[in-house]
């Protein structure tokens, strides 16, 4: 299984931003940055988890290259669904679009509760709680 996932990102600022906000009522929050200075000039990124552990890590390349393109999706865990909430009401007000809004997906299983918005790169980041209401 996986220890930490990161994506680049177009506009450090802006997606550091939305991602401060959008996985705040997770839980989530920023726990390491790597500065330009800590990485010769290279990339400048930070690591989003809890407990003092990165997880989720979003960066800019400083020496050329772009975001990923072509389609991504990134789930992260929700303690209950009024978090899920929180999550896409934050998402929205950070600049996120919506993909999806808060609501059940049967078609995965019946207590699936999700909500889905695209972040600044067009990323579709989720939210979700697999627990009955």
């Amino acid at each position: 299984m996986l220890d930490h996932t990161g994506i680049t990102v177009s506009d450090f600022a802006t997606a550091r931003a939305f991602y401060d906000a959008a996985l705040a009522p997770l839980g989530i929050g920023m726990v390491m940055e790597v500065t330009p200075a800590d990485s010769g000039g290279t990339y400048h990124g930070v690591g989003y988890g809890d407990a003092g552990r990165p997880r989720f890590w979003i960066g800019a390349n400083l020496k050329g290259g772009g975001p990923i393109t072509g389609h991504m999706h990134i789930a992260f865990i929700a303690a209950d669904r009024a978090a899920v909430d929180a999550f896409y009401a934050a998402a929205m007000a950070a600049g996120g679009r919506d993909n999806g809004p808060p609501g059940i997906r049967a078609h995965y299983h019946p207590n699936y509760y999700g909500a889905f918005v695209l972040d600044p790169d067009g990323i579709n980041v989720e939210a979700v709680c697999h627990a009955p209401a």
